[in-house]
C-alpha cells in the first residue's frame, strides 16, 4: 500500500462529513459563547466555518492522482547545503532564518532561538513504517541545533507536530539542566496533549493572546485551517498562525493555510496598536513585519486544497496583506503530500512575482540547511 494511499484512508475519516457535526453538549473545555470561532465541541474559521471535504470527493481526487500518475517525480533536486553550524551555534545577535525542512525553522532574532513546528522524524505520521517519508534528511539535526528557547506549534497535524521531535527537544533541554528550558507556546487544547507525554513547560493560546519571552510578545493569530490526530477529534484543538513581535525584529509564521481575510486582519490588529496609517493602491501601507515564514506547498489539485492551503499566487498575496518586508516560502520539498512535484513551488511562486509586480529578493526559497542573515 502506497504511503499516500494509506494517508488517504486516514483523511477519508479525518475529513469526512459527518466528523464535523457539532453535538449539543458542551465537550469543549474552553468553550467560550462570547468567541464566534468556539464551538461547544471544538473551533471554527473565520470565514467558512470548517474545510471539510466529502468521502467521495477524496476518493475522486486519489483516484485522479493514480490515474495520471501523480506527483510527477521532480525535474531536479530539491536544494540543500551544509549549514553553518558555527554561526547557529554562536549567534545571539543577528536575525537569521535556517530552512530546516517543510515547515520546520530555526529563527534567531531578538535574542532568542526559536523553532517552528519542528519535525525532524523520518515520517510524517503517526507511525514511523509507514505514511509520508521525507524526501531528504534535515537542514541541521537535533543534536546539532543551539540551545531552543521557544518552540511555536501552528496546529496538530503530524507533519507540523512530531511527538518524536518535542519529546527530544524537550529531554534535550532538560538533559542540559537548560534554564528555563524550552518553551513551547500551542494554540488551546494542546496543553493536555503535551502533557500526555511528560512536557510541562507549555503555555497555550487563543486567538489574538499573547504570552511575552524576555521582552518579545508571541501572539497566536487566526488562520484557515482545522486540526485533527485521530478519527474522532477533528477541530477539537485551535491553530493558527503566529506574530512574533521583539524589540529588534517583528516576524510572521503562517503554519498552514488557507487563504483567507485572516491575513489582512493580522495585518489591522497590529497596525492600529502602531498606529501605521493605511495605505492605498497608489502608496503601499507601511511594512509592519521585518519577515514572513509563509507556507508555499502542498497545493495541488486545487479544487481540493484551495480551502486549507495556499498557492503560491495566494502566498504572495499573503505576503502584501500581512505587510512583510520580505518572505520566505517554506512548507515544500520535504514531504510528498500532495499533487504537484515537489521542486514545483519555487517556479509557481518566481511566476507568481512576476504576475504580481514583486521584487525577486522579496519573497525567496532557501536551500535546506542554508541560513537567511536578515537586517533589523
Amino acid at each position: 500500500m502506497s504511503a499516500r494511499l494509506l494517508l488517504a484512508l486516514v483523511a477519508s475519516v479525518l475529513l469526512s462529513s459527518a466528523c464535523a457535526q457539532v453535538p449539543e453538549r458542551i465537550t469543549n473545555p474552553h468553550f467560550d459563547p462570547q468567541k464566534t470561532h468556539h464551538t461547544p465541541s471544538g473551533f471554527k474559521n473565520n470565514d467558512i466555518a470548517s474545510v471539510n471535504k466529502p468521502l467521495g470527493e477524496l476518493l475522486r481526487w486519489q483516484f485522479e492522482a493514480w490515474r495520471d500518475g501523480l506527483p510527477k517525480p521532480p525535474s531536479a533536486p530539491v536544494p540543500t547545503q551544509a549549514p553553518d553550524l558555527d554561526f547557529i551555534r554562536a549567534n545571539r545577535s543577528q536575525t537569521a532564518v535556517t530552512w530546516i525542512g517543510h515547515a520546520s525553522t530555526l529563527v534567531q532574532a531578538n535574542g532568542l532561538n526559536v523553532l517552528t513546528d519542528p519535525i525532524f522524524s523520518e515520517r510524517a505520521f503517526p507511525v514511523q513504517f509507514a505514511g509520508p517519508k521525507r524526501a531528504q534528511p534535515p537542514g541541521v539535526v537535533l543534536a546539532d541545533l543551539p540551545p531552543i528557547d521557544v518552540v511555536i506549534i501552528s496546529h496538530n497535524h503530524y507533519d507540523h507536530l512530531d511527538r518524536l521531535s518535542v519529546f527530544a527537544l524537550d529531554q534535550r533541554a532538560k538533559s542540559a539542566r537548560q534554564q528555563p528550558g524550552t518553551l513551547f507556546l500551542v494554540p488551546l487544547g494542546l496543553k493536555a496533549w503535551f502533557a500526555g507525554i511528560g512536557i510541562d513547560n507549555v503555555v497555550e493560546l487563543d486567538w489574538w493572546q499573547k504570552h511575552s519571552v524576555r521582552g518579545t510578545d508571541f501572539y497566536l493569530v487566526p488562520v484557515q485551517h482545522w486540526s485533527a490526530r485521530s478519527f474522532s477529534d477533528r477541530s477539537e484543538t485551535l491553530w493558527g498562525g503566529w506574530a512574533v513581535m521583539g524589540p529588534q525584529t517583528q516576524w510572521y509564521f503562517s503554519g498552514d493555510a488557507g487563504y483567507s481575510k485572516d491575513f489582512a486582519r493580522t495585518y489591522d490588529f497590529f497596525a492600529t496598536h502602531r498606529h501605521l496609517l493605511p495605505g492605498s493602491q497608489a502608496t503601499p501601507k507601511p511594512a509592519l513585519f521585518d519577515f514572513a515564514l509563509l507556507a508555499v506547498g502542498a497545493y495541488e489539485p486545487r479544487w481540493f486544497m484551495k480551502e486549507q492551503h495556499i498557492n503560491p499566487a495566494e502566498a504572495v498575496q499573503a505576503h502584501r496583506d500581512v505587510g512583510a518586508r520580505r518572505s520566505i516560502g517554506v512548507h515544500w520539498g520535504t514531504f510528498n503530500l500532495t499533487d504537484e512535484p515537489l521542486d514545483q513551488p519555487p517556479r509557481d511562486l518566481a511566476a507568481a512575482r512576476r504576475a504580481a509586480g514583486v521584487p525577486d529578493d522579496e519573497f525567496v526559497v532557501l536551500k535546506i540547511g542554508e541560513t537567511a542573515r536578515l537586517p533589523r
